[in-house]
């Protein structure tokens, strides 16, 4: 890495490019090639599962004027929270120039064989805050997903379109599967909405691009869904609104029948020669014409298993900034058995609905198992000390520390175990894992606010020092409700969250990817964590002026005395509120040098 390398954005699922010939073999367990289709059996065939589009099918979106007003608002109290001002009148012609570019990126993909999803963090960079100063881009990007999240529920209004209260429950009662399979910059919004009209539970798998790295009209993400229910896209209809993607994936993939329901979105931007079996003015007839067929001779009656511009100078003897980690120092916690036991049972009904049987306690153990070899990937990633043993004094600093993804966590590390229930659920897994990850992070433990958290990050606000969490995490949307359940996330300006960025502590990219959203001096700037091995390295090669580590966090007292070399901090603390006594006898000349404090 570089000293350039302020951020290095991880790698998509299946991310090769897909002009090479040999990159769409590559990705042959995730999709057909596009050359290789067979004539569709039709509508007179009943499917083993029937895959539906999200926007257009399932939701009828109409847009609102007056949301990017809505938007740019907030952006604005976003950007402010990290020291930048920018009015929401100068913010709103980027969001919609930003969107538009968005749009046209959109229809040209789809005129690729086997396109490729953005990550979040490159649609607000390169896409919807292009026009911005890096620092104003970085600030944004550190909430990429929760951002767009925002913008998906802000700038349309969603229906539940007529027919499909019917559909999902004549599916049932024809024991056919039913998943969904979507274009989407916001996997996350469309999980919200479908859970606030209480639709959710009906659907054994849900595929959305931005969690699976996969867009329509690539024949891999039908592929994937179709496995992920335990069956193969021959015996799958598939029902989009547009043509150019969702017709044109569907004949790609090879599905049973495509049908095409009427939508805003109906007229492609360009000729498309692919046609539907079936065109609908709205989903109310599929319902029919899934009772009108028949399941083919032989087959069961049910699916086979389912520094920058804009920032606020810090006063004299501040911080420039203050970045801080969030697990031991934010907050400490203790293991939930009940939560966990309460998420074995849930990803156990989850997984019926898609036909697969794991019983609670069989989940449970399969997420312990992938928790004790997540726990030695990071050892080994990190370099980081064997369990009881002194930090190394000659530790230099470690960079290109990548951070596991939610995919790799669910179809590697826990995938194994679950490997008996069947070939598909691989993919059940891969298209599920960041709903997963999501439910995983909230079990894992009972956060407690530490005490004096809040003093700092109110006189942080006080006295103009922006604050920033950098953090390890398997979930940085976890994080992010938890601050907003204590309260403090308004005081917080930028987000690093390790799962998010796709690089983990050590690697100063972290560090050095919140100091430049922040525009801060990193000689000026303090670091306050709770591991040498990580927190003190990651600060240090990034330039940070003062570490601080506290006690009673991941590390224990001995660690943080034994501390020396590359991994001795400045200060040793005994709580966080401890650094307000630091700041002060900062702020006043010294003849000599700040020594190592305890407090």
């Amino acid at each position: 890495m570089t000293t350039t390398d302020l951020t290095r954005p991880a790698p998509l699922p299946g991310a090769t490019d897909p002009a090479d010939d040999g990159a769409i073999l590559a990705l042959a367990s995730v999709a057909p090639r596009v050359a290789a289709r067979r004539t569709p059996p039709g509508l007179g065939a009943r499917p083993d599962a029937l895959l539906l589009d999200f926007g257009g099918v399932i939701f009828q979106t109409t847009k609102r004027p007056e949301g990017y007003g809505e938007l740019a608002t907030h952006l604005s109290e976003v950007l402010g929270r990290a020291g930048h001002r920018w009015s929401p009148e100068t913010l709103e012609p980027v969001l919609r120039g930003g969107v538009k570019a968005l749009k046209d990126w959109k229809n040209a993909s789809s005129r690729r064989l086997a396109p490729l999803e953005l990550d979040h963090r490159t649609i607000w960079h390169d896409f919807l805050a292009s026009p911005l100063p890096l620092a104003a881009r970085e600030v944004l990007a550190g909430s990429a997903g929760t951002l767009l999240a925002r913008l998906t529920a802000t700038l349309s209004e969603h229906t539940v379109r007529p027919g499909i209260p019917e559909l999902l429950a004549t599916a049932a009662e024809l024991g056919v599967t039913v998943g969904i399979v979507s274009n989407a910059h916001s996997g996350r919004a469309h999980r919200t909405l479908l859970a606030a009209h209480g639709l959710d539970e009906a659907f054994g798998v849900q595929v959305y691009s931005d969690e699976v790295g996969l867009r329509k009209p690539h024949p891999g993400i039908i592929a994937m869904a179709a496995r992920a229910l335990g069956t193969t896209p021959e015996r799958t209809w598939y029902v989009g609104d547009t043509l150019d993607r969702d017709v044109v994936a569907g004949r790609r993939a090879g599905v049973g029948a495509v049908i095409l329901t009427r939508h805003h979105s109906d007229v492609p931007p360009y000729p498309v020669t692919d046609t539907a079996d079936a065109v609908l003015d709205t989903p109310e007839g599929i319902a029919d014409l899934l009772r009108a067929s028949t399941r083919p001779a032989g087959t069961p009656d049910a699916a086979p298993g389912a520094a920058a511009e804009g920032a606020a100078d810090a006063p004299a003897g501040r911080p420039s900034a203050l970045l801080l980690d969030h697990g031991g120092v934010v907050v400490t916690s203790v293991p939930d058995d009940a939560a966990r036991l309460a998420f074995g049972r849930h990803l156990s009904q989850r997984l019926a609905v898609a036909g697969y049987a794991l019983s609670p306690e069989e989940a449970v153990e399969a997420v312990a198992g992938a928790r004790v070899r997540h726990r030695a990937w990071k050892d080994r990633h990190e370099g980081a000390p064997a369990a009881g043993t002194p930090a190394d004094p000659a530790a230099g600093l470690v960079e290109d520390v990548e951070e596991i993804d939610a995919t790799t966590f669910w179809v590697e590390l826990v995938g194994p175990a679950l490997a008996h229930l069947g070939d598909g659920i691989e993919d059940w897994l891969r298209a599920e894992a960041y709903a997963l990850i999501l439910e995983y992070a909230r079990s894992k433990s009972l956060p407690t606010l530490r005490p004096g958290v809040r003093d700092v990050l109110e006189a942080a606000r006080a006295g103009g020092v922006p604050v920033a969490i950098v953090s390890n995490t398997v979930c940085g949307r976890a994080v992010r409700e938890e601050l907003e359940a204590f309260g403090i996330d308004h005081l917080v300006g930028v987000h690093v969250y390790s799962d998010e960025l796709g690089y983990r502590k050590p690697d100063p990219v972290t560090a050095r990817t919140a100091l430049t959203a922040l525009g801060a001096d990193p000689r000026s700037a303090w670091f306050v964590g709770d591991k040498p091995h990580r927190d003190v390295l990651a600060a240090r090669g990034a330039g940070v002026g003062t570490v601080v580590l506290v006690r009673g966090g991941s590390s224990s007292d001995a660690t943080l005395d034994s501390a020396d070399g590359a991994l001795r901090p400045d200060h040793v603390i005994a709580e966080v509120g401890d650094l307000l006594a630091l700041w002060a006898a900062a702020s006043r000349p010294s003849p000599t040098p700040p020594r190592r404090h305890d407090g």
